[in-house]
């Protein structure tokens, strides 16, 4: 009998490439509140006094989201794949580590976005029977993770199970 998987932290880290994709992530969301923040106060002068602390705020809040959670999310993330399972650990203001059993995998996908196209990341999908849903590791090499594709796709094709 197999000894039980366990609980444990991934050994690999992602690519340090991921941290640009992160900030340029950043952007999307305090970015536009920070350039409308400042057009309304160069526009609207009888809102000055009150804008500056919008203003102030949208751009510490771009700071956080561009600076600290990137290189916070990098030394947080990892992942492994083994003959037995795939590991993530993901997150970083509230971190989930995943552990796949191989029986347990339905699809793996390496799927690109443009920015991670721009940067020669892609993000690795194992879709299992679970119903927390997919295993999504990303930040990886688009070689790595196409490699990594290929490897479960080989181990899932081997493991007797039907992924239920």
């Amino acid at each position: 009998m197999e000894p039980p998987m366990t609980l444990r932290p991934p050994r690999h880290p992602i690519e340090r490439r991921a941290i640009g994709w992160w900030m340029l992530q950043s952007l999307a969301f305090p970015g536009p509140v920070l350039v409308a923040s400042i057009v309304a106060f160069v526009l609207w002068e009888s809102a000055r006094p009150w804008l500056v602390v919008a203003v102030a705020g949208a751009v510490l809040l771009q700071l956080g989201a561009s600076i600290v959670e990137p290189l916070w999310r990098y030394r947080v993330h990892r992942w492994e794949v083994t003959d037995d399972a795939v590991y993530a650990l993901t997150g970083w203001l509230v971190r989930e580590w995943r552990v796949t059993p191989i029986s347990r995998v339905q699809t793996v996908d390496a799927i690109q976005g443009p920015a991670e196209q721009l940067l020669g990341l892609s993000t690795l999908r194992v879709t299992t029977a679970s119903s927390r849903g997919a295993v999504n590791i990303g930040g990886l090499d688009k070689r790595v993770a196409a490699d990594i594709a290929e490897r479960l796709a080989e181990i899932t094709q081997n493991t007797l199970g039907d992924a239920t």
